[in-house]
Parts: structure tokens; C-alpha cells; sequence
């Protein structure tokens, strides 16, 4: 594949053919600002807060959408391109609320850590204002358009990655907005709550709901751990706060998901914390269940096992696993009940 050599802020890089200016500069360490791009999704250089000067155009083209040319010799932070910046970024808070104190994605938001950086506090337009009711229709997703700056992401990443197609751009104008066809809410929509639209979101537009009011970014520890719910293995972080796990967030670096999950992965963790949860093992003794230590247990199960298999033979045993076990405790499972017990009989509660 043939090279370019071009210079970004004096410092000359060598990429592949068709790698974009964006890329280039990322591989030098540059910063270049970004809300539309994401490297798993279509580029639509929507945003252009990403605009670069590159010497000899007239215009300050999308760095995610422009390809690198031999001898192009950019510039990433020059006068034109901070003013370009900043008025893009005043122009987005003329319609954002300003409640960062109390809004869930305050510590991990792009708008807010990039008008932090160029030193934009209030929007210097004055106008109309969005003022739409949240939409709390969903029971793990909360939409809010007044927070959304329609950089697109979600709408790419259903139809892109998900292939479902729930979300897209409505009306035009000042008025367009982004959500489920007709208007409808989350909740009422064909949305299957796999979150992928919350992971990609860079601002507050779309939230775990459950996460709601109970720890702020900077407050959470996040523990990568894997999936309990089937074999598949995908990795997640556990969002603890003292002690208690609080929510599940996308971790990029899982190597079977990435950053995507079902519903199950992504909000279906309250069991861990639940009063119902058995903490030690329970034999019935008399009737009532009494809790024992596990090597009492083990031996009861497996003196049990025995009784069974020498009064009605190996055929009397079964075993029935989960999804919820590993594919190894499977098959350790497996290799139990036929070597074991001497039984076929094994099922499983995913099979079809």
C-alpha cells in the first residue's frame, strides 16, 4: 500500500494511503476535539468541530472525513481553527441546558470538557430555547433532545452495528430532533434496550436510567468483568461505588463486545445486591431449610448421589446446567454426569 508524508503542527508523519487527516494527527499524539466520529461508525463530518487549517485551501475542511495528501502540511490549533471551535461550541450551548451540576453525564461529557478547554462559560446567542419533556418511557433508557447536539451517533450505531433501525432524525431546522419513528417514546418504540445508542452518546442526551442520582463519574470505581448471563464472554465494567455495584458502562477494550451488550448485560445486574440472593448452603432438615457449612453440603449431595445411583442405577441421576455457567463449568458438568454419575441424561436450559 503506498505512504504519504505530510506535516501536522510542524511535525512530519507517514500513514497509509486513505487514512484521513484526523487519523494521521491521532498517530502523533495531536489533539483534535471530536462529537460525530467514531471509528466503528460511518463518517458523516457532521459536527466540524473537528476542522483543521491546511495550508493552500480556502476553507477549514472536517478532519475526519479528509484524506491525507502528500506534502500537506497542516495545522491543528492555529487562530482560525480555535475561533472555528469556539463558535461552533457557542453555537451548540445557545440551545443546551445548562444544568451540568445535576445532569448524570457531568465528568464524562465531550461538550462540557471541550468548552471547559477553550474557555466558552455561556453561549453568547441569544434565542430560543428547546424545552421538550424528558422521556422516561423506556425502563433502562432516559432520552432527553433538550441535552442532544445531533452529532448522529445513536442513529448510526442502531442502524450500523445493531441493524434495528429505531432511531433517525425528524423534522427540520431548529425543530429536528433525534428518536423513534413518529415521536414515539423509547419504551414504545421497536427498541430492544441493548443500550448501544447511552454507550456512544457524548453527551447527556441518553442515559442509563437506573444509574440515575447515584454516583457521578469520578465517584465510581469501574471493575472490567465478564458476563454471567450466557457463554459468549463479553467483558463489561462493574461501576462500583462504596462497595456496591451501581451500574453497568461499555468497556472499548473487551475484546469479544467492545463496547456493545443485549439488555441483559447492560441492565440486568440487579440481582447481585438482592435480599433475595442465597449467601450459604441450605439442607431441609426437619422441614425447614437450615443453613450448613459447604463441606456438609458436599458430602450430603454427594452421599445422596451415591444412595440414589445404588437404589434405582445410573439412569435415576440427571444433570441440568445454565447459561449462566461458564462453557468450562459446562463441561466440567458434562464429564460429572457421565463419568461421574454413568448418565446421558444432561440438558441445558438454552437449548432450542
Amino acid at each position: 500500500m503506498a505512504e504519504i508524508t505530510l506535516t501536522i503542527d510542524g511535525q512530519q508523519v507517514t500513514v497509509p494511503a486513505g487514512t484521513t487527516v484526523l487519523e494521521a494527527a491521532e498517530k502523533i499524539g495531536a489533539f483534535i476535539p471530536t462529537f460525530c466520529h467514531d471509528p466503528e461508525l460511518s463518517q458523516p463530518g457532521a459536527c466540524r468541530i473537528c476542522v483543521v487549517e491546511i495550508e493552500g485551501w480556502r476553507n477549514l475542511p472536517a478532519s475526519c472525513v479528509t484524506a491525507v495528501a502528500e506534502g500537506m502540511v497542516v495545522h491543528t490549533a492555529s487562530p482560525a481553527v480555535v475561533e472555528a471551535r469556539k463558535t461552533i461550541l457557542d453555537l451548540m450551548l445557545a440551545n443546551h441546558p445548562e444544568d451540568c451540576m445535576t445532569c448524570q453525564k457531568f465528568g464524562n461529557c465531550k461538550l462540557a470538557d471541550y468548552a471547559y478547554y477553550y474557555g466558552i462559560r455561556k453561549s453568547s446567542f441569544e434565542g430560543e430555547r428547546h424545552n421538550d419533556p424528558v422521556d422516561d418511557s423506556s425502563a433502562v433508557i432516559l432520552r432527553d433532545t433538550n441535552k442532544c447536539i445531533l452529532c448522529g451517533k445513536c442513529v448510526r450505531v442502531c442502524d450500523e452495528i445493531q441493524g434495528r433501525h429505531v432511531l433517525d432524525f425528524m423534522y427540520r431546522g431548529f425543530n429536528t430532533k433525534v428518536g423513534p419513528a413518529f415521536n414515539e417514546g423509547m419504551g414504545d418504540s421497536e427498541c430492544v434496550s441493548c443500550g448501544s445508542c447511552v454507550a456512544v452518546c457524548p453527551v447527556g442526551a441518553l442515559t442509563e436510567k437506573n444509574m440515575q442520582g447515584l454516583g457521578r463519574s469520578w465517584e465510581v470505581k469501574k471493575v472490567k468483568t465478564t458476563c454471567p448471563y450466557c457463554g459468549c464472554g463479553c467483558n463489561f465494567d462493574l461501576n462500583v461505588k462504596d462497595g456496591k455495584v451501581i451500574g453497568v458502562t461499555s468497556n472499548p477494550t473487551s475484546e469479544v463486545n467492545g463496547r456493545h451488550l443485549c439488555v441483559k448485560g447492560r441492565f440486568g445486574y440487579d440481582f447481585v445486591h438482592s435480599p433475595d440472593r442465597l449467601t450459604k448452603p441450605l439442607i431441609k432438615k426437619e422441614g425447614d431449610f437450615v443453613e450448613v457449612s459447604w463441606d456438609e453440603a458436599l458430602s450430603y449431595v454427594a452421599a445422596r448421589f451415591n444412595e440414589l445411583k445404588e437404589k434405582h442405577g445410573s439412569d435415576a441421576l440427571g444433570a441440568l446446567t445454565s447459561a449462566r455457567c461458564t462453557n468450562e463449568e459446562n463441561y466440567l458438568v458434562n464429564k460429572l454426569a457421565r463419568v461421574g454419575f454413568g448418565t446421558n441424561n444432561i440438558d441445558h436450559c438454552a437449548r432450542l
